[in-house]
């Protein structure tokens, strides 16, 4: 890819397609209005995030020229200077900000905050430890909201609940990786290395693999649920939950990757198959 999309990392949008959960777990996902309503929320928010993305770029040039991957990207590799990444960044927060308040204001005002906690997180939050992972965690709690807000759906409190810490665990699981660099080449990729080791990292990791298995299997199985979707069997599918959990701790704990959850999921095929095996099961007792 050549440099000027790579600076607008479009690997990550994957994360945005959190924005079309309100939409699935209402069981609306075939409103082509909702849907218009949601795509443009999507579309709105890659380009706010990558605005986002390219202004952590500018600030971390140094650092993620010492990095084993990050050396690589377009600002710290020098393929792309800064006047031009700055120009990009403006275009594209622009853009995505007058795209998203034609279809909501609310949802923009969202979109606004995520853009505030991330500058914030980018001058100086990212540095202090746990801190930093709260406010990864959030950002897809942010991403539901705007997709509840711009399609005019209700969230439940459970995936509120359960998206957080599923968030949080991926992004515990990318500190990990930030700290076995630091053991192994002492360099410190992060600040927030010293406020993080091996032990906390894997009890913590595993303390929020099981509390999301337990709320999903615990909202999924309620009576609340089934009497709103008059689904008995969603409970089922606890079952690729379990999985994916399973298979994403094996990829962190033997194959020792974790520093990109995005890039995890785009190359692993057995995590591939498992949500959509997901989607499938529950698309199909759902609908």
């Amino acid at each position: 890819m050549t440099p000027w999309p790579r600076l607008f990392r479009p690997h990550q949008y994957i994360k945005n397609l959190f924005i079309f959960m309100p939409l699935f777990f209402a069981a609306k996902f075939g409103d082509p209005v909702l849907q218009a309503r949601a795509a443009t929320a999507f579309v709105a928010f890659c380009l706010t995030a990558s605005a986002v993305y390219i202004f952590n770029d500018c600030q971390d040039i140094e650092e993620d020229r010492r990095h084993p991957t990050k050396k690589n990207r377009p600002l710290s590799s020098g393929e792309v200077d800064l006047k031009t990444a700055r120009s990009l960044m403006l275009v594209s927060a622009l853009v995505g900000l007058l795209s998203l308040s034609v279809v909501s204001l609310p949802a923009t005002a969202v979109l606004g905050v995520y853009v505030v906690i991330n500058i914030a997180y980018t001058l100086r939050l990212k540095h202090i430890a746990i801190i930093d992972v709260m406010i990864i965690a959030s950002g897809f709690v942010l991403r539901l909201f705007v997709g509840a807000l711009a399609t005019g759906i209700a969230l439940s409190q459970w995936i509120v609940m359960m998206t957080f810490l599923l968030a949080l665990f991926l992004a515990l699981a990318k500190r990990r990786d930030d700290v076995l660099i630091f053991l192994d080449t002492g360099e410190k990729m992060r600040r927030t290395v010293e406020g993080y080791n091996l032990q906390f990292l894997d009890t913590t990791m595993a303390i929020m693999a099981a509390v999301v298995i337990v709320a999903y299997s615990i909202w999924a199985a309620s009576d609340q649920v089934v009497a709103k979707f008059h689904a008995r069997y969603l409970y089922l599918t606890s079952f690729f939950v379990i999985l994916g959990i399973l298979r994403y701790l094996q990829i962190v704990f033997v194959h020792l990757d974790s520093g990109s959850p995005t890039k995890i999921i785009l190359q692993d095929r057995f995590l591939q198959l498992t949500l959509l095996g997901w989607i499938v099961a529950f698309a199909w007792i759902l609908y």
